[in-house]
Formats: C-alpha cells, structure tokens, sequence
C-alpha cells in the first residue's frame, strides 16, 4: 500500500453514503467536530437533516465523493450497497488514495465481496470493514463501538475519523472480521431484546406491577442497561425507532447466513416471530415492538415514522 493511502488527514473531507437514521446521527457528530462532510442518499429529502448542520448534499454518490479522504457508507443491504458503490460506478470515482469505510451491517460474504471488487478495480483505495456497535445516540454521542478490519495501517490512518465517532475501535484483522464480530454483537441484542419482551408480557399476565419489576432488577447482574432500556420503552409502548425491528431481522437473517440455525436456533425462532411482528404492521418500529403480540398488551403512541429514515447496520 502505498504511503500516501496510509494518510488520513487531521482535518479529512468525509463523504456519507446514506443517510438514514444512523447515517444522518454520524454524519452531525462529524459535523460539530467540524470535519467537512458531503452527503448523498438514495432518499434525497433524508439529507436535509445534515445540510441543516452545515453538510453538503449532492445529486449523485460519486459527486458527494469528489476529493473526499474518507468515504463512508451507510446503505441499509448489501444489494443497496453493491449497487451503489460497484454496479452504478461509484468506486472507480473514488479519489486516488481515499479510504472506503463500509460502517452498513451487510453480512460476511458481502462484505469479503466487495474487498475482492475494491482490490480488483482500485488498488489505490483502501478498502475497511469496520461495522459499529450501537444506535442512534451513541452515535450522535461518539460513544460507538467501531469493530475494524482491512489493512492495518488503513484503519490506524482513520483515527481522525473514528475517535469522533467512537469510544473504542477494535482491530480485528482482515476485512469480513469486523463483520463476523458485528453479527455475534446482534445475535447478543437480539437474545437481549427478546428477553426484555418475554419478561415484560410474563410480569404482566402475573400481576407484576412495572415498579416492581424494575425495582427487581436495579443493581441486579442479570440486567444489562441496554435490556432494562428496551424494557422501559416496552412498558411505556415507545416504539420510535432507533434500531427499526425490520434491520434488527435483516441482521438475523444474515447470521443464519453466516452461522447456520444449528449455531444459533434461538435466534432463528426470534427472527421468525420478529416476521411475523413485521409483516402485520409493525416495520418501521423500533426493535422495542418485540412486546407486541406477547400478552395483553397492544401498541399505544407508536411511531409510524417512516422507514426508510431509519436505518443501522
């Protein structure tokens, strides 16, 4: 590699490749750090966010592009991903020595896809792997997980980029790492969020009373603050989305991909019914709708925004 491409500079023009919920939350914790940022999505009303901040849009990936340092994208799939970046020549518009920054949960073969598609088309752009842990405010907070992988002096270059974002990035080797790291990460907040779920329904239908449950659970080291904070917006019927329960499928999906059922079987049986959640009504909603359909219980003040505002990967 070439030692220009190991070279981010400490005040680098960052390009967004979608700008979804999570996109628009990394693109505005860029922007107040004061990186220059120019945005694209395939959604152009979903840019106004960040141009409100002080990003610029721009018609066309490739235009968002131009003399950027850092490209990252942010696209929903892998198919979104690949058609942007490969079929619509998106990469070969990438500037010399600049650094792709594939941050989308899109899945281990896709992901090893596109690094064989990068070296194969642009040996001068450094290809990283690096998916993230967390949602729209730790992102909005610099407080993401960021889980690395591709050349190593590629991903040490990216400091300037991601110490804004994150409150750790772990190196993990080779790119497709980070990725097998991300859905081991998901399978665990899936587990976590359906559990949440089931104990809501479970305390109700005994006549548990919601302070009491919580009260249980305060201090106790079977809860995890992320659950008890699912479980809040469980009980309070808060189905906003951060991370939308449709994502959170399409993550479990790709872990029966990647793992098997046999690895993994409980989650298998999460994502069927999370389906199910989603093909009545709830897509869009946050992974917090897991407690509709479990119980008396029905959805009271969801959000019915739309989904394709919000995004994770």
């Amino acid at each position: 590699m070439s030692s220009r491409q190991q070279t981010v500079r400490s005040s680098p023009r960052v390009a967004i490749i979608g700008t979804g919920t999570m996109g628009t939350a990394m693109g505005t914790r860029l922007l107040g750090s004061g990186v220059d940022v120019h945005a694209w999505s395939r959604h152009r009303g979903s840019t106004a966010a960040l141009v409100d901040h002080g990003a610029t849009a721009h018609d066309t990936a490739a235009d968002a592009e131009a003399g950027a340092d850092v490209v990252i994208t942010m696209l929903p799939t892998a198919d979104a991903t690949a058609e942007v970046m490969i079929e619509e020549s998106t990469l070969p518009a990438m500037p010399a020595m600049s650094t792709w920054v594939q941050m989308a949960t899109i899945g281990v073969e896709a992901t090893e896809h596109l690094a064989r598609q990068t070296l194969a088309r642009r040996k001068d752009v450094a290809y990283v792997d690096a998916p993230v842990s967390g949602s729209r405010v730790p992102a909005e907070t610099g407080q993401l997980l960021i889980l690395a992988s591709g050349p190593r002096t590629a991903v040490t270059a990216l400091e300037p980029v991601v110490r804004i974002l994150g409150r750790e990035t772990l190196y993990l080797g080779t790119a497709g790492a980070g990725s097998r790291m991300k859905l081991v990460l998901n399978t665990w907040l899936a587990l976590q969020t359906e559990g949440a779920a089931e104990a809501a329904a479970l305390a109700e239908r005994l006549g548990i009373h919601s302070t009491d449950l919580f009260a249980a659970l305060r201090d106790n080291p079977l809860a995890s603050p992320y659950a008890v904070g699912k479980l809040t917006r469980m009980v309070e019927r808060d189905f906003d989305p951060d991370l939308a329960l449709d994502w959170a499928l399409k993550d479990l999906d790709l872990v029966a991909a990647a793992g098997g059922s046999d690895a993994a079987p409980i989650s298998t049986v999460i994502a069927e019914r999370w389906r199910g959640l989603v093909g009545d009504g709830s897509s869009g909603y946050d992974v917090s709708a897991a407690r509709i359909g479990l119980g008396p219980a029905t959805p009271v003040g969801a959000s019915t925004r739309a989904l394709s505002a919000s995004t994770h990967p």
